[in-house]
């Protein structure tokens, strides 16, 4: 089993191994053990340098040539849109399934998935539903046709169904984070819950089922194996194992076709120089959802160029390539990496009210230690105290060294994914336009810009938002 693949694999250089390295694996393991699916618990559609071209068509493309066996969705499946995601959905010669998407116009589950799937494996009757987190309503464009429900009320409704069909196993395929998956559990008798999500490896137990997740962009492969009692009527032992997927394990050649095909069609471009770094740059995910980073200031700040807007505030989670790059030559393929949606900037007028709400939504979670929502920021600084209750714990919120009125109008700059509402941004539902999502520039091309007008960059963290309780 897999989870949260979207790595720059299979398309750019150095990368591609990851896919063809796990189809070496899963062949191995099927020699073996011929009793064997292969799960994967969602994302892979996008963000990636790839995805922005190709839509997602090269993940489908690789997971084909792997052999995948079931997959359910997760959030970033539906960051094209719906259309797109049924158009990949058809490519796929492995079975998508998922329980808790519906489509309102209809009440039935959205574009005819199949809620779970039973599945004979070595003479026992394996039941596997799939769930997806409501999250997505909010970080993807999931559309106004379509609701996620709640996970646990679903698996609660669905799993005595399995089980009243032959199910003998049941497995819970889900792209959830982890408190939700221990909701799951403790809401109907599981035998093993197999998540994504996080990006991490990740292991626990809730009512006696144990929730295993492999990581992220194909680093790692999962192994589960199963003992079930015929005598029993019951799972005797789970075995868990975390195989690494390095560069010690040969590469599929037919995967390594695929793969080969599409880096073929983007490599002559993305690999172009567009600038320059004095310093390290840190697109790590971890940093920049949790504090001020000098990628974080430089994104905002080319926000900022872009529109002439007096501040800037944009979710740290758009960052997401989760590495360091620099000193050195930066590509486009390096621009792409770390902004891989297409979101359009907007400039809006709007309340000093409502900047305060959004700074207070921005740090609201931060215990989390890893929240999409986290507000980097341009043209004002903030501080904090996270000791403090959820929306009162911002403080001295300065805009051009003056202090914020909260009846005074300012020009904002941010990306169409908050504006509408993502990562729970919805404060801005009433704000006045100035520049609007179709006349916008991608964020990926104000970032470009900014490269490109210096030979040379070296942006520093400047203290814009500072954390009074001072916990990591």
């Amino acid at each position: 089993m897999l989870n949260d693949v979207y790595q720059e694999a299979p398309v750019d250089k150095g990368t591609h191994g990851g896919f063809a390295r796990v189809a070496t694996l899963r062949k191995e393991i099927m020699a073996k053990q011929p009793n064997t699916l292969f799960l994967f618990a969602g994302d892979t559609l996008s963000p990636s340098v790839a995805s922005r071209t190709f839509r997602g068509r090269q993940m489908i493309a690789s997971w084909n040539a792997v052999g995948l066996d079931y997959a359910t969705l997760g959030n970033h499946e539906f960051d094209f849109g719906p259309n797109v995601l049924l158009e990949r959905i058809a490519e796929s010669k492995f079975k998508w399934i998922c329980a808790n998407v519906v489509d309102k116009t209809t009440g039935k589950i959205w574009g005819g998935l199949d809620p779970y799937v039973i599945r004979q494996v070595g003479g026992v009757k394996v039941g596997i539903i799939g769930l997806l987190t409501p999250d997505t309503l909010t970080s993807s464009r999931s559309g106004p046709q379509i609701d996620v429900l709640d996970p646990a009320t679903v698996a609660k409704q669905l799993v005595p169904e399995m089980r009243s069909k032959g199910a003998q196993v049941i497995v819970a395929l889900t792209h959830l984070d982890m408190p939700q998956d221990k909701e799951v559990a403790n809401s109907v008798p599981l035998d093993l819950v197999i998540g994504g999500h996080e990006h991490v490896v990740l292991q626990s137990i809730a009512n006696g089922a144990p929730i295993l997740k492999a990581g992220s962009d194909a680093r790692n492969l999962g192994r589960i194996d199963i003992e079930y009692s015929d005598a029993d009527k019951k799972v005797k032992s789970i075995d868990w194992e975390l195989i690494p997927v390095t560069d010690q394990i040969p590469e599929e050649a037919s995967v390594v076709m695929v793969v080969e095909e599409y880096e073929g069609k983007l490599n002559a471009e993305l690999d172009q120089p567009v600038g320059e770094t004095a310093v390290m740059l840190d697109a790590l995910q971890a940093n920049n959802q949790t504090r001020e980073t000098n990628l974080g200031d430089l994104i905002a700040d080319a926000y900022r160029e872009e529109t002439g807007a007096q501040i800037a505030i944009f979710n740290g989670g758009s960052i997401r390539s989760n590495q360091i790059y620099g000193p050195g030559k930066l590509t486009r393929r390096d621009v792409l990496s770390v902004l891989p949606f297409e979101n359009p900037i907007v400039k809006m007028a709007i309340p000093g009210k409502t900047i305060r709400a959004a700074l207070e939504h921005g740090i609201s979670e931060i215990e989390k230690k890893s929240d999409g929502r986290f507000p980097q920021v341009s043209g004002l600084t903030f501080e904090y105290d996270a000791t403090r209750p959820a929306g009162s714990r911002v403080l001295n919120i300065l805009i051009g060294g003056k202090p914020l009125s909260e009846s005074k109008t300012y020009t904002m700059a941010t990306n169409s994914y908050v504006i509408t509402g993502g990562d729970g941004y919805t404060m801005f539902a009433d704000a006045k336009y100035l520049i609007k999502p179709e006349s916008g520039n991608a964020e990926s091309i104000a970032l470009l810009n900014a490269f490109t007008k210096s030979k040379i960059i070296s942006p520093k963290v400047d203290g814009r938002i500072k954390r009074l309780d001072h916990a990591n």
